[in-house]
């Protein structure tokens, strides 16, 4: 998996010019002092911030979350509160590097998987789940890099929740060229309660082991 990611991270300097292939871990650090203020130094995340775990995830989807924030895809006019902060922390990153810097940073980190706080039936999330997110994301939600779709167990399951609303919602998903985005909000959609979102969170929170 390490290779597969360094293979990533190399085709993403390629196409993104001056950036180099290898990150530097040691500007990652500094560059993710001002997200610690949130998302804490270990990035374990704070409910309390709405600020979710980071540690769990790849360094691609981290990388492309921050590029959708500077573009203004994610944290723009119709946006949750939360999404708004994100983006003038993301725009304080000056270039590519800066962002596979950041983002191997928070990938070197680790901290325990986050207690539950949802309360969802999870044996009803998983047949939910095997319908509409498995394809995608993976039996055990631990993501699928080529279909561009991210580990979900490890995740903090009220920001799943949130983050599921916000795409039926329209305020996560709706901008213009944000892809993967839309294809969440479809998703999202079909589920016929937010109880079944619950349940489907459940469901993931219970895959952390397979996380990685």
């Amino acid at each position: 998996m390490r290779l597969l990611i360094l293979s990533l991270l190399g085709m993403l300097a390629i196409a993104t010019g001056p950036a180099r292939a290898e990150a530097d871990l040691e500007r990652g650090k500094g560059l993710y002092a001002t997200c610690a203020a949130c998302h804490g130094a270990d990035a374990a995340g704070n409910a309390a911030l709405n600020a979710p775990r980071l540690n769990h995830l790849r360094e691609v989807y981290v990388i492309a979350q921050l590029e959708k924030f500077r573009n203004g895809q994610r944290g723009g006019e119709g946006a949750t509160m939360a999404a708004k902060q994100m983006a003038p922390m993301a725009a304080t990153l000056p270039d590519q590097q800066a962002l596979l810097d950041v983002a191997a940073y928070i990938a070197s980190l680790d901290s325990p998987a986050p207690a539950a706080t949802v309360e969802g039936d999870a044996a009803l999330g998983a047949d939910y789940y095997n319908q509409f997110c498995g394809a995608c994301h993976g039996p055990t939600a631990a993501g699928n890099v080529a279909l561009n779709s991210p580990g979900l167990a490890g995740t903090d399951d009220w920001y799943l929740l949130a983050q599921l609303k916000a795409f039926r919602d329209g305020s996560r998903g709706a901008v213009d060229g944000d892809r993967t985005g839309r294809q969440m909000r479809a998703m999202a959609a079909v589920l016929p309660s937010e109880q079944a979102l619950k349940d489907v969170v459940a469901f993931i929170h219970g895959q952390a082991s397979g996380s990685q």
